[in-house]
């Protein structure tokens, strides 16, 4: 029998010490159109006052909490705990939640557009198609599935998205970005090694100082984009774009990248 959310939640801490290579498929047991999914337990109105009530020494704790489809626009949610909670299509556009803890959230097609999350944590995060436009997650960590997510003009200068390689018994967990809009992406300083970016869209992005070290981008659509000092060590670029780069010549590791002779160049 599928294990329903609940179940899920309620094991989030034998979950988080159990978690093996199958931690970023964790929509394969879950109904999607289950109220645990899409409904909400809270109003607008009750996260306002928890955010009140809330100190530095203890924050607002949304754990676990059915958040899904709620108007949280422009809310601070600087620090907030949101772990293992349900914010799927919930509108978070122009919110701030720097320095907030979203590990195993799920927030599939959720709203943040021009949304700050500079610092937090998004851990084994489900992402899928969520809309990133603008947002700020400069110095976050990011281990979330991010496929078909749209994050055009958004920052993720200094974020680290690769994977941990100091604990592989937990599997590979490191940020997935198949089919995501990428474009105009401020990548500078962030580290993407073997992150999934197979088939995703980087147009006009800049990639400098950014590591992409055994990153996957078959596929991907690299037009014009800035890789000054971009460390392309073990890069698998297989029908890979790559037209018009900006100092490919100041670029690392390139003569490492794996199939540049399957490059589309012009």
């Amino acid at each position: 029998m599928k294990r329903t959310i609940r179940t899920a939640a309620l094991g989030l801490g034998l979950g988080l010490i159990t978690m093996t290579a199958t931690a970023q498929d964790m929509m394969r047991h879950v109904d999607l159109s289950s109220p645990d999914m899409v409904s909400a337990e809270l109003t607008r109105g009750e996260v306002e006052a928890a955010l009140t009530a809330a100190t530095i020494a203890a924050p607002a704790d949304f754990t676990g909490k059915r958040l899904s489809g709620l108007d949280l626009s422009a809310l601070d949610l600087s620090g907030a705990i949101f772990r293992a909670a349900r914010l799927n299509k919930t509108r978070l556009a122009g919110a701030r939640l720097d320095r907030a803890i979203l590990d195993q959230a799920w927030l599939l097609e959720a709203d943040l557009t021009g949304a700050s999350l500079k610092g937090a944590n998004l851990f084994a995060s489900q992402m899928v198609r969520a809309r990133l436009d603008g947002a700020d997650l400069s110095g976050a960590r990011v281990t979330a599935d991010l496929t078909g997510a749209s994050l055009v003009g958004a920052s993720i200068a200094d974020a680290n998205l690769g994977a941990d390689m100091r604990n592989q018994s937990m599997g590979l967990i490191r940020a997935v970005l198949k089919s995501a809009n990428l474009e105009r992406l401020n990548a500078r300083g962030a580290d993407l090694s073997r992150v999934d970016l197979e088939f995703a869209s980087l147009k006009g992005a800049d990639l400098t100082g950014a590591s992409l070290r055994s990153a996957q981008l078959g596929g991907a659509d690299l037009t014009g984009v800035t890789v000054i000092d971009t460390d392309f060590d073990g890069a698998d670029l297989q029908s890979a774009k790559l037209i018009a780069p900006i100092g490919l010549e100041q670029a690392k590791n390139f003569d490492k990248a794996k199939n540049r002779d399957r490059l589309t160049r012009q």
